[in-house]
C-alpha cells in the first residue's frame, strides 16, 4: 500500500528541513511525498531540490502558482499517487518515525476502512521541547461535527477513492477547509474511520488555524458557512463548550 504525504510550501525554509527530515525517518518505505511550492523566494526550492535526491525519486515536486493553501492541497492531490494521502503542514513534522507503518498496518488490517486519525501536539515555535497544547482526537464522534469539532487534520488519512467519490477541497475557504472536507466526508457521507491512540504530529504554534482571536472569528465563520453549505444544523452551545476546552488544552 504506497501512502502519499503532501506538503504545500511557501516560504518554508526555515522549517521545511525538519518536515522532511521526519518523512526520511520513517520506517515504512512504500511512500511519495508530493511537494506542492506556491512560488517561495526565500530559498525553499533551493532546499526542496537538495533534498529531492536523498528521497531517491520518493519526491515529486510542484512548482506552480495557486489560490492558496486549499487550491495547493488540490493539485497535490491530483498528481499524486498513493492509495492513501495524507498532510504535513511545512513548519510540522512526525513526532515519531513508525506513524506511516502505524497507518499502513491499520489499512492493511481491515479493508473495509476509508480512513484513520489520531493525536497532535502543540509546541513554542521557539523552543520546540517546550509543549503547549495537546489535541487528542479520542472523543470525537460524528455528532461532534455540530459543535466544531473534527479530528486532527495532519492526522487525517483517507483512501485516495474518497477524494474521488467525494470531492476535494473547497479552495473558498482561508483555514476552514479541512473542516469542511472532513464533514463531507464523515457526518454526509458516513465513511468506515478509526482512532489511533498515538501522538502522530508535532505542531509548532502560529499557523494558519491558530493564530490568535482572529483567526477563531474566521474559523467560526467559515465552519457556519461549511455547515449551511452541506446542510448540518449547527450545535451552537456546543460550540461555545468548544471554546472553552480549547483554553483548557493550553497549559
Amino acid at each position: 500500500m504506497k501512502i502519499s504525504v503532501i506538503v504545500a510550501t511557501y516560504n518554508s525554509n526555515s522549517t521545511i528541513s525538519n518536515t522532511l527530515d521526519s518523512i526520511l525517518s520513517q520506517t515504512y518505505s512504500d511512500y511519495e511525498v508530493v511537494v506542492k511550492d506556491g512560488g517561495s523566494t526565500d530559498g525553499t526550492i533551493d532546499t526542496l531540490r537538495y533534498y529531492s535526491n536523498k528521497f531517491e525519486g520518493k519526491l515529486k515536486l510542484l512548482c506552480c502558482k495557486d489560490s492558496g493553501i486549499y487550491d495547493a492541497m488540490n493539485q497535490a492531490i491530483s498528481a499524486s499517487n498513493g492509495d492513501v494521502i495524507g498532510f504535513l503542514n511545512s513548519d510540522d513534522f512526525f513526532t515519531s518515525c513508525r506513524v506511516l507503518s502505524t497507518i499502513a498496518q491499520k489499512f492493511s488490517s481491515n479493508d473495509k476502512l476509508d480512513a484513520v486519525y489520531a493525536d497532535v501536539h502543540y509546541v513554542d515555535s521557539r523552543d520546540l521541547t517546550r509543549v503547549v497544547r495537546y489535541y487528542s482526537s479520542r472523543l470525537f464522534t460524528p455528532e461532534k461535527i455540530r459543535a466544531g469539532y473534527m479530528p486532527a487534520h495532519p492526522t487525517f488519512y483517507a483512501k485516495k477513492s474518497c477524494y474521488e467519490k467525494f470531492g476535494v477541497f473547497d479552495p473558498s475557504y482561508k483555514v476552514a477547509g479541512d473542516f469542511d472536507i472532513i464533514s463531507r466526508f464523515i457526518y454526509i457521507n458516513g465513511i468506515k474511520t478509526e482512532y489511533i491512540p498515538e501522538d502522530f504530529v508535532t505542531m509548532r504554534t502560529g499557523g494558519v488555524s491558530s493564530s490568535g482571536f482572529k483567526s477563531y472569528l474566521t474559523i467560526v465563520r467559515e465552519h457556519s458557512a461549511s455547515m449551511k453549505k452541506n446542510g448540518i444544523r449547527m450545535f451552537y452551545w456546543g460550540y461555545i463548550c468548544r471554546y472553552i476546552k480549547k483554553i483548557a488544552e493550553f497549559k
